[in-house]
């Protein structure tokens, strides 16, 4: 496989320059602008509780959804294998990294079990993917559109779990639940958009794809303000805030 092999898959990029995807590129600001958010959560929270020291593990949360803006703008610029892999690791990395976050500090799981569950949850959703490369390869998924949804059939076991976490959170009435619940809805939305990017071309050339990119930085900001206030360093049984 060649590294440096272009792809157009967006309905935005006309060729291969740089700058042929300005909308597509300038709008991962989404991304580094819900990571500021975050942050700026994250300093007031603690400066009220100056008791309480920086907490490592939802910094990096932090740094890694700010990295998802980085690695995508790389991608709809360069636009090469190597920038996909730059737009995708950065985005599993942070699932992965989340979902660990997730169970242990917003559910309060112990370590043990969240280990396990937490094991589980990567080897479906791993399997789900392997599935699903394997069908874009057997269609050659390089060319736009060759799996009838513009690749984001890889987001949905994402989306499924996104919303079972969301009713386990309502069953325990968990203050968490709205956040999560607004970001299950939100990710919905953009992988409409980012489903009908290419079917809209004609109609509306600058496509849809800006919109998934906007609404998957609120879809994190979500996240990450449900981290940043439910998740702050582990607690026995469940964070002190949750049946608030």
């Amino acid at each position: 496989m060649d590294l440096f092999t272009s792809i157009d898959i967006y309905c935005e990029r006309t060729d291969a320059s740089f700058w042929s995807e300005p909308i597509n590129a300038v709008t991962n600001l989404a991304f580094l602008i819900s990571a500021l958010w975050a942050f700026w959560t994250y300093r007031t929270l603690l400066l009220g509780d100056r008791k309480q020291g920086h907490d490592w593990l939802i910094l990096i949360a932090l740094v890694m959804a700010g990295l998802i803006g980085i690695g995508s703008f790389l991608f709809h610029t360069y636009a090469t294998i190597w920038a996909s892999y730059a737009d995708v690791i950065p985005i599993w990395s942070f699932v992965a990294f989340y979902l660990f976050l997730a169970l242990y500090r917003i559910v309060g799981l112990s370590l043990w079990r969240t280990l396990r569950i937490y094991a589980i949850a990567l080897c479906v959703t791993a399997g789900a993917l392997w599935l699903v490369s394997t069908a874009l390869l057997a269609s050659d998924g390089v060319e736009a559109g060759s799996d009838g949804f513009n690749g984001s059939t890889q987001y949905l076991p994402g989306m499924i779990a996104l919303y079972g976490f969301a009713v386990a959170l309502f069953i325990r009435h968990h203050a968490a639940r709205g956040w999560i619940l607004s970001a299950a809805v939100t990710f919905s939305v953009s992988i409409f958009f980012r489903t009908i990017d290419l079917n809209v071309c004609v109609g509306f050339p600058l496509g849809t794809h800006f919109l998934w990119h906007c609404l998957n930085g609120l879809f994190i900001g979500f996240l990450l303000q449900a981290l940043v206030r439910y998740g702050r360093k582990p607690q026995s049984g469940l964070n002190a805030e949750t049946n608030r």
